[in-house]
């Protein structure tokens, strides 16, 4: 199922459904169907129809493209791994995608207050001249570093070393939170990390020819 979940900027967008037009409003209902039954092909349609409408939502909300990538992959996993609680009579499925995603969009902006109020309380306890807190230029970085490599990653790896790193979720949890199988998360984490490593070997071997021409 993940391999169906494309970066939404890469898939070809197919025309929303008008839920006003009786045969667009029979095909959504299709597609919902055939969603929550578990099937593939109905999700990739569902994904493709509107996963756009997912990610401009995000993306007005949190100012940032890959922070509403990240929500959209969020957003339709948490869909196929609830897809039973989608309930026809009480609206049409974009609106509970919409749901969803308002959710994944808050905790985004929740987790960004998080990350801000402890690089506050980090860079309050280095002016304060707290013994023991200064951080090493050499860690400083490193952190940048990873940051940058993190941009590289494809959103499913980046997603779950951001939850590992910056959210300090365990790999059972991050399945949890992602919906992906255990072994799914070791696997994207174990490549990532071997990947951002060879990375930076890369761009620090290549420094240091520099230097020596």
């Amino acid at each position: 199922m993940t391999a169906l979940l494309s970066p939404v900027g890469t898939v070809a967008a197919m025309p929303a459904l008008d839920e006003n037009v009786p045969e667009d409003r029979a095909e959504s209902e299709r597609l919902a169907a055939g969603f929550v039954r578990g099937d593939e092909d109905s999700f990739a349609l569902v994904y493709r129809r509107w996963g756009a409408l997912v990610h401009s939502l995000a993306a007005r909300s949190l100012g940032d493209a890959r922070e509403a990538e990240d929500v959209a992959q969020q957003t339709f996993l948490a869909a196929w791994r609830g897809r039973h609680g989608y309930h026809a009579v009480r609206g049409p499925l974009p609106g509970w995608l919409v749901g969803i995603a308002r959710r994944k969009i808050a905790d985004a902006h929740a987790a960004r207050s998080r990350r801000t109020r402890l690089a506050a309380a980090h860079a309050a306890r280095e002016g304060a001249g707290v013994p023991g807190t200064a951080e090493r230029p050499e860690a400083a970085l490193d952190r940048v570093l990873v940051t940058q490599e993190l941009r590289k990653l494809p959103p499913v790896q980046r997603h779950i070393l951001r939850l590992a790193f910056f959210d300090d979720l365990t790999h059972v949890q991050i399945a949890e939170r992602t919906g992906l199988p255990l072994g799914t998360v070791k696997s994207h984490a174990r490549r990532a990390i071997l990947r951002i490593r060879r990375s930076v070997a890369e761009g620090s071997a290549s420094e240091g020819s520099a230097s020596m021409g």
